[in-house]
């Protein structure tokens, strides 16, 4: 059994944080964002990571910084002392959201320990980043992965001690492959501290400098659908950004958000944005090339619906344009 200190704070690392405690490797602390605000009535929520410690009684830390130096310089301080403090093996990262300044780099390689070990969802150094599900579907990639890496000072830099591969679907969502990668996560990073359990020790290989990629942050600036683009491109878009911060069209003033289209016609040449069809199947919308079909819409404030349901509610007909 390892002592394991655990910093994430979403969904994909909470999925670690259960494997990691099913094995039965004990967890002594949990450091996890602060809670934020959420929901319509903005009342605080603790995250994922967070609401799985509470319920296995484990201890949580939520600074809002690591920095001594910073405007939350004595809270940094503090938790590094608690940190210091600690008797563990090995810090697992997953997604935490804070940067790491060396201090807690230090504490986490002396007297044997393993280091920090990071899941990181892409195939390094393809994505390294903030958002590197979402930027690989939109970079039309056909695989992906996992890969745990020694963490360092750079920005997902360090060397790779497990990669393994997963394929991108033709439908894949952002949200569907997130849930596949956090599955394979967990798994390669149980397997990972077994192998420092019964070894102590892990064999890393360097990043190459070839085919560095960075994810940067998705930011809710970019989820206004440009139709001059072509309908590949526009397809490629819908699908990596859902669910967060999901694409979206204008129709006037109204903002429509799109979860899911097809690719209906790769060479209709019309003008962008057009409305060509309307069918059961949903609206075909003319694209910079091509056509989309799209089958899921969702007004703002409102319900999922299908594409044709909502274009007979809002009085959609072929030949109109949409922003």
């Amino acid at each position: 059994m390892l002592k394991v200190v655990f910093a994430g704070t979403p969904e994909f690392a909470r999925i670690a944080l259960e494997a990691i405690v099913h094995e039965g490797h004990e967890v002594v602390m949990v450091m996890t964002q602060p809670d934020r605000p959420a929901g319509r009535g903005l009342q605080l929520q603790a995250s994922p990571v967070k609401q799985l410690a509470l319920e296995k009684n484990i201890p949580v830390m939520q600074p809002t910084s690591l920095k001594v130096t910073g405007p939350h310089g004595d809270e940094a301080r503090e938790a590094l002392s608690r940190l210091q403090n600690l008797d563990f093996d090995v810090m697992v990262v997953a997604a935490y959201g804070l940067i790491l300044p060396q201090e807690v780099f230090a504490i986490a390689e002396q007297d044997g320990r393993a280091g920090c070990l990071n899941i990181h969802a892409s195939l390094l150094p393809r994505w390294r980043g903030a958002a590197p599900i979402h930027r690989a579907i939109e970079a039309g990639d056909l695989e992906t992965g996992i890969a745990i890496m020694q963490m360092d000072l750079g920005l997902d830099t360090g060397a790779v001690i497990a990669m393994n591969k997963i394929p991108i679907g033709a439908n894949e969502t952002t949200a569907t492959l997130h849930d596949s990668l956090a599955k394979m996560g967990a798994q390669m990073l149980v397997e990972t501290l077994n192998r420092f359990l019964q070894e102590r020790s892990l064999k890393s290989e360097p990043q190459t400098h070839e085919g560095i990629t960075y994810a940067h942050k998705i930011m809710k600036d970019e989820a206004k659908i440009d139709w001059q683009k072509d309908a590949k491109a526009i397809d490629l878009k819908i699908r990596a950004f859902n669910p967060f911060p999901g694409a979206i069209l204008l129709d006037g003033e109204s903002v429509i958000k799109v979860w899911h289209s097809s690719l209906i016609d790769d060479q209709l040449q019309s003008e962008a944005g057009k409305i060509i069809n309307i069918t059961q199947d949903g609206v075909q919308l003319a694209c910079g090339k091509g056509s989309l079909l799209l089958t899921e819409l969702q007004r703002a404030g409102g319900k999922k619906m299908s594409a044709s349901q909502l274009a007979q509610t809002l009085g959609w007909k072929p030949g109109q344009v949409l922003n």
